[in-house]
């Protein structure tokens, strides 16, 4: 080649040695650099840590939780592989068969000593708790009346099931700590899902967003979609079905696969958890394939979860309801289609759950928005279409009704005068009932989304001041009512459910279409149950928290709007206040001899109206 020569390749040659010795003392050392940075860090990451947590650790307790959550996530494979051993010798005792059973009975007897003990000590001041307790035992009768083999029920699986539901809403409803550690966990999500309106504000505009139902509720459903599909590429969706699911293995029995399929909705869709188990579901029983439809049908998914939380629903209370349904889900679909099949799936090492196919987080993001778009346009059809069904159908049957003399004959009344005891056996008090069997029916016949968004309505208007009784109809429900039809709504358990789970089910394994027909109907019932049970659980649990409002010193304010205090502070007053004639008001109870109880009085008649106002 023209212009070269060996001298000035050589020299060329010996002036890139030196980068060449380094990339090559680069590759031979990758792991000791990635080691040597991924310390330098964990030690900036531990300094920041610490400097959060002294200036201000109040502040800093949603760092200190996560960082507690993923400590323990990264040492717990350590754990097991240091102490797994050692638990299987300790536990070696146990492996004898009459020591096994001897212990089975006395687990079983102390649990039925201590649930009469702890009834007879909690009901004691509030007997109505009882009801619901009542609930529980006539749904679980009838549900083994309409079981597919009664003789082969598996009653560990069903009492192991109900104790963890049972417990774990202990946990969350009674304790302190429970409960307040789920009240914070739905305040950090109300507060994750707020950062949705700073897409669809530069999307659809500031007035859409503040306007528009569908502006204001379906952006979050993409929102949500984004952000699990990331945390299933990182692979933290998984690791926490798969534990969720181990523990329910080994304490209930059942097999690996419907276990998981269960554990996974908590967290995702009925159509996606099948996915979960997708190689496997040529092969499940009956029992099984009714057990994962079960869990569809008896939980909602991460997805629709924030959707509901917009609405103004208790956030903490539909978080501990999607939990507290999986093991009831498995216990229930056992007892009404018990296995009878031999299995292939019940080795206790589980089901390896694989990685997200995207190469990236960035493409994670991305699939995860675009196939939550199907979803949030099939909750807005579904809303079009059944809000406009519903109305149809009441003005037939107003039509119908005025034929013969009956006005506002509506499917709503229907509701409530039919599923009226069902909802009483929840706990659910009885000038309540009428407009809680409304919602479940319409969570039954139409879908949740139509029944959560009238909640919050009611919702709205008890925090909002407005009289209990307007011209003889009730505008809303006590608290209590709303955290119980809170559990009994939570669940996908409705009559157009049954299309979507067959359809979703049958694309994967279509040559078992005909045993999918055969079970659905069976495990809409189940799942529907499931949702109910979790409600008189939240009916047994449930106790007023925090102390009453101090009304004395409250209406000695010139309070200038309606609140749900308002309100029920001039409620009070009203009752302790007594005519006499022509001479001014007397007052009893808290506002005798209180120099502004008539200005009080006069600030409530001010907005609510009352014979003692005339």
């Amino acid at each position: 080649m023209l212009g070269y020569s060996p001298r000035s390749g050589n020299y060329l040659r010996r002036s890139q040695w030196p980068f060449t010795k380094a990339r090559s003392f680069c590759k031979t050392h990758t792991s000791l650099f990635k080691k040597i940075l991924l310390g330098l860090l964990c030690l900036a990451y531990a300094a920041y840590f610490l400097a959060a947590c002294i200036l201000n650790f109040q502040r800093a307790l949603a760092l200190f939780v996560i960082t507690c959550l993923v400590i323990f996530a990264l040492v717990l494979p350590f754990l097991e592989k240091l102490l797994g051993k050692k638990l299987t010798r300790c536990l070696k005792p146990f492996e004898n068969s009459r020591l096994r059973l001897w212990m089975k009975w006395v687990f079983a007897g102390v649990s039925l000593v201590g649930l009469i003990l702890w009834l007879a000590l909690d009901t004691a001041q509030r007997p109505e708790q009882l009801i619901a307790f009542a609930g529980i035992c006539m749904f679980i009768l009838i549900l083994f009346a309409c079981s597919k083999h009664p003789s082969a029920v598996s009653w560990r699986a069903v009492f192991w099931g109900l104790g963890l539901q049972f417990v774990f809403g202990i946990l969350v409803i009674r304790t302190d700590l429970g409960y307040n550690a789920f009240k914070w966990l739905g305040e950090q999500v109300q507060i994750f899902l707020n950062y949705t309106v700073a897409g669809s504000s530069f999307v659809f505009g500031d007035m859409l967003v503040k306007d528009v139902f569908a502006f204001q509720t379906l952006p979050i459903i993409i929102f949500f979609g984004c952000v699990m599909s990331i945390l299933y590429y990182l692979g933290l969706v998984q690791w926490v079905v798969q534990k969720v699911a181990w523990f329910l293995q080994i304490t209930m029995g059942t097999t690996a696969t419907e276990t998981l399929a269960v554990a996974g909705n908590i967290f995702v869709g009925m159509t996606e958890a099948p996915l979960l188990i997708r190689p496997y579901l040529a092969d499940m029983t009956l029992s099984e394939i009714h057990a994962v439809m079960t869990g569809g049908f008896a939980t909602i998914s991460g997805t629709v979860l924030g959707a509901f939380i917009s609405f103004g629903v208790d956030a903490s209370s539909l978080i501990s309801a999607s939990v507290m349904a999986a093991p009831c889900a498995l216990a229930l679909s056992k007892l009404v289609y018990p296995e009878v099949e031999e299995s292939k799936f019940k080795s206790e090492e589980g089901v390896k759950l694989p990685r997200g196919k995207e190469r990236n987080v960035l493409e994670a993001a991305s699939n995860g928005a675009t196939d939550a778009i199907g979803l949030a346009a099939n909750v807005a059809a579904n809303l079009v279409a059944f809000l406009a069904v519903l109305a149809f159908i009441n003005a037939a049957l107003s039509w119908l009704g005025e034929l013969v003399d009956i006005q506002g004959l509506t499917f709503q009344v229907i509701c409530s005068y039919i599923l009226r005891p069902m909802v009483f056996m929840m706990g659910v008090e009885w000038t309540d009932c009428p407009m809680v069997a409304e919602l479940v029916g319409i969570k039954f016949f139409t879908n949740e989304f139509v029944a959560y968004q009238q909640l919050s309505q009611y919702k709205n208007k008890r925090l909002s001041g407005v009289e209990e009784w307007i011209e003889g109809e009730k505008q809303w429900i006590s608290v209590r009512a709303e955290i119980i039809t809170t559990f009994s709504l939570c669940g996908f358990a409705n009559l157009s459910s049954i299309g979507i789970t067959l359809g979703g089910l049958t694309s994967i394994v279509p040559h078992r279409k005909s045993d999918l027909s055969k079970i659905v109907v069976r495990a809409l019932f189940t799942g529907t149950c499931v949702s109910l049970i979790s409600a008189c659980a939240a009916g047994i649990l449930y106790v007023p928290r925090g102390a009453e409002a101090d009304c004395v010193s409250f209406l000695n304010t010139s309070f200038t709007n309606r609140t749900y205090e308002t309100y029920m502070c001039c409620r009070g007053l009203f009752q302790s206040t007594s005519l006499n004639g022509t001479n001014p008001p007397s007052f009893s109870g808290h506002w005798e001899d209180k120099e502004f109880s008539a200005m009080a009085l006069t600030n409530c008649c001010g907005f609510y109206n009352n014979t003692v106002c005339a």
